[in-house]
C-alpha cells in the first residue's frame, strides 16, 4: 500500500519505524499513495496491526507498528470506533470491535461454506479415508477454515481458525508456492501441482495438499488430507495426490461459480505461475 499524503495537522517530525512483528502484513506506509484512499490506507493499517491471540494493543504500540503518529493513529482508532470496528477499554488500550468479528463472519460465508467447501470435502475424505481440510493465507500464517474428520479411529486432530506456520506442512507449502514464493522447492510444488510431508510441522503426521482457485485464477488456498504417518507413507502420499488435485479442482471450479464440470487438461494447476 502506498503512503496517504500529509495533512496540515500532520508533525513535520519523521514517522516512527514500522518494524517487523508476528502477524504484522501491513507494509510500512512510505512513498506517495499509488491511487488509493490515504485515511482508508491509514485505517486498513490499524486493524492490520493486531496479530492472532492479541487481544489488544496501546496507542504506541499501534503507532510503532502502523508506522504512524500517535495523534493520526488515535484519531483513525476513534473513527473505526464510531462504527464499532475498534473499542477502547478502560485502561486505555485499544482492541477490534464486534462490527470486526461480523466483517470477518461474512468473509467465512463468502466462502459459501455449507455449499461448497463442506461437500467437497466430505467427498475427499469418503475417497480417501483420511480427514480433509481447507486451508487460507492470513497474512504470514495459514488458517483451517474448514475441516471434515476421516472415519478413521486413529487420526490427526487440527483445530480451526489456528494460525499456523505457511513455511511447515504442505498446506502452507502449496500456498506459498502458488502465491510465487521463490526457489527451488517451490518451483518443484508448482511443477507437480501438489505437495506433499511427513512430521514437517507435527511428527508422526502426513499430509498431501494441491491449490484451490478462484476467479481469474486467484489464488483461495489449499485442499489437503492428513492422517498418521503410520498409515500415510510416502508412497500412499504419492498414489492419493492425483485425488487430492482432482477435489482442488472441482472445488476451484465450484468457488469460480463454474458448474460446468471441469476438463481434463485443467486438472492439473501447475501450468499457474504468478
Amino acid at each position: 500500500m502506498g503512503n496517504p499524503q500529509k495533512t496540515a495537522s500532520a508533525s513535520a517530525e519523521p514517522a516512527p519505524p514500522s518494524p517487523s512483528f508476528p502477524g504484522n502484513t501491513a507494509a510500512p506506509i512510505v512513498g506517495n499513495d499509488a491511487g488509493g484512499v490515504a485515511a482508508v490506507t491509514r485505517a486498513l493499517h490499524v486493524l492490520e496491526a493486531f496479530a492472532l491471540g492479541e487481544s489488544s494493543l496501546s496507542l504506541a504500540e499501534l503507532s510503532r507498528r502502523c508506522g504512524l503518529h500517535k495523534s493520526t493513529v488515535l484519531r483513525l482508532a476513534r473513527t473505526l470506533a464510531q462504527s464499532g470496528f475498534m473499542v477502547q477499554r478502560e485502561d486505555g488500550d485499544w482492541r477490534l470491535g464486534p462490527a470486526a468479528g461480523w466483517l470477518g463472519a461474512r468473509y467465512r460465508a463468502g466462502f459459501d461454506v455449507q455449499n461448497v467447501l463442506e461437500p467437497a470435502l466430505r467427498e475427499l475424505t469418503h475417497a480417501t479415508g483420511e480427514s480433509a481440510a481447507f486451508y487460507v493465507r492470513e497474512g504470514q500464517v495459514r488458517t483451517c477454515l474448514v475441516r471434515v474428520e476421516g472415519p478413521q479411529a486413529l487420526r490427526h486432530h487440527a483445530r480451526m481458525g489456528e494460525g499456523l506456520p505457511l513455511d511447515k506442512g504442505s498446506p502452507g507449502r502449496v500456498i506459498l508456492a502458488f502465491s510465487g514464493e521463490p526457489g527451488k522447492a517451490y518451483e518443484e510444488i508448482r511443477r507437480k501441482g501438489y505437495h506433499w510431508s511427513i512430521g514437517e510441522r507435527e511428527q508422526g503426521v502426513a499430509t498431501v495438499s494441491a491449490p484451490v482457485f478462484g476467479m481469474h485464477w486467484r489464488l483461495m488456498g489449499s485442499v489437503c488430507i492428513s492422517g498418521p504417518a503410520s498409515r500415510l507413507p510416502a508412497p500412499k502420499l504419492e498414489a492419493l495426490a492425483q485425488t487430492v488435485i482432482a477435489a482442488a479442482t472441482r472445488l476451484s471450479y465450484a468457488l469460480a461459480g463454474n458448474t460446468a464440470p471441469p476438463s481434463q487438461r485443467l486438472v492439473r494447476a501447475a501450468q499457474w505461475h504468478p
